[in-house]
């Protein structure tokens, strides 16, 4: 299990002496880390590290607490050691008004020259804020054109959006495992998997089980165990998420060609296609084709054998039928899968699906579905026709909304688990609504869908 600390502070004093046993360790375990300056001369010395190391970057910054004794020369030295090709991002900078060591205007005005170094080099900004949020999104919303991370989240869910609403990644450290860390766990729940981070802030904040010693890189598992519990994830799904974005964010990495199979948890899911027979306005399919850290975006609708040989001799609790398009389009694929997987003896093959199969193939395809699909979860997302079209824009003729609904009645019928799910949109959707709808009417089970965390 590879992990990313997307904020460490190895160049620290506190890490003089062991510093290369720890670097051999981190790399031996796969694992990368950022070395994020908070003056010019610990900016020099995360450079060093990454010169030395090739699973290290630095970045360069000067802490808020030094804001009023920067120099105009301290400037230009921190430009140049920002040029350098082994710093991955500007800072950290931000606003500090719970130490309050410097004064708030010298504050934001470092700020606003870290936003302007940013901007030069193009490269992403580490920001730093505590009790100074109200301050900082409007400077970094007028000033943060390259982007970057809120290190260290300490905030609840409404700055959270807040910040991701500005572009902003969100790193977590080891003070959400504290007792009294509530509202940041509950910030930690709602962020969507791309923009999330993790770091240790090493050598402070320790997560729970180490406080009172010296944070080290390889505590991060804790922060990772505590993200992976609030999200409802596995360890292994925030350590493959996380890795991702520190890459996409700092390395300019780049992903393979999209995944065919790909696991979340204990399931296996398939990726059949990225077509789909609906435009949800809600549904990132086309602009960014990322689960769960995992690439979607399809070089070429794969064979049955392909798939097959994706899975291999893998056993898990679960195969779905999902990907990043409506499965049933490729309905004869599906079954030669499933019927395959059931004469392995795979016991549980659940179909994620808009409930478009009867409109797309002109039948009902719900009988040729017995014995292969075990459970049907169907994107209702509305309780009248109406809302259906405005939020999912359906592409299929006739009426989308009551075919879905034909389909789900006709699943109920005939399969043994049935499902309607919709996805959580709050502003623009009455969920209550939904769920009684598909209760009531339906006669189905509810299953509310948090946008983009489960994928």
């Amino acid at each position: 299990m590879r992990l990313a600390d997307s904020h460490s502070h190895l160049n620290h004093p506190d890490f003089r002496d062991d510093v290369d046993k720890i670097a051999a360790s981190l790399k031996e375990k796969g694992f990368l880390a950022l070395n994020v300056a908070y003056d010019l001369e610990s900016a020099q010395t995360a450079i060093e590290l990454a010169e030395k190391y090739d699973h290290m970057r630095a970045s360069a910054g000067i802490h808020p607490h030094d804001a009023g004794k920067v120099t105009h020369e301290n400037l230009i030295r921190l430009a140049e050691l920002a040029s350098h090709d082994k710093v991955a991002a500007v800072g950290e900078t931000g606003l500090d008004y719970y130490r309050n060591r410097s004064p708030k205007e010298d504050q934001k005005k470092v700020l606003r020259q870290h936003l302007k170094i940013a901007r030069e080099v193009k490269k992403p900004v580490i920001i730093h804020c505590r009790e100074g949020f109200g301050d900082i999104a409007p400077i970094l919303k007028e000033d943060a054109e390259t982007g970057g991370v809120l290190h260290c989240f300490s905030e609840g869910p409404k700055e959270a959006v807040a910040g991701l609403e500005l572009g902003f990644h969100i790193s977590f450290s080891g003070n959400l495992t504290y007792r009294n860390a509530q509202k940041i766990r509950e910030a930690a729940r709602i962020v969507p998997s791309e923009f999330l981070l993790m770091e240790t802030d090493c050598p402070y904040l320790a997560p729970q089980p180490m406080r009172g010693k010296r944070n080290e890189p390889s505590y991060i598992v804790e922060t990772a165990r505590a993200l992976a519990d609030v999200r409802n994830v596995s360890l292994e799904d925030i350590a493959r998420v996380t890795y991702v974005n520190y890459q996409k964010l700092f390395l300019g990495g780049k992903p393979a060609k999209g995944e065919i199979v790909y696991k979340i948890r204990d399931s296996i899911y398939i990726n059949l296609t990225n077509s789909c027979t609906n435009m949800c306005g809600f549904c990132d399919r086309l602009d960014n084709p990322v689960v769960q850290g995992h690439y979607l975006r399809l070089e070429h609708e794969p064979t049955a054998a392909e798939i097959l040989g994706a899975i291999g001799d893998k056993k898990p609790e679960e195969v779905v039928f999902c990907g990043y398009g409506e499965p049933t389009l490729r309905l004869d694929v599906l079954k030669e899968v499933a019927s395959e997987l059931k004469k392995r003896g795979l016991k549980k093959i659940r179909l994620n699906t808009n409930g478009h199969g009867n409109i797309i193939h002109g039948r009902d395809i719900v009988p040729e579905l017995l014995g292969l699909i075990d459970t049907v979860s169907v994107s209702l997302n509305a309780p009248d026709a109406e809302t259906y079209d405005r939020l999912c824009r359906p592409a299929v003729g006739g009426n989308a909304f009551v075919a879905v609904c034909d389909f789900i009645r006709r699943c109920r019928e005939l399969l043994p688990d049935v499902v309607a799910t919709c996805v959580d949109l709050p502003e623009s959707l009455d969920v209550e609504s939904v769920k009684k709808f598909a209760e009531e009417n339906l006669k189905v089970k509810f299953r509310l869908r948090a946008y983009n965390i489960t994928g």
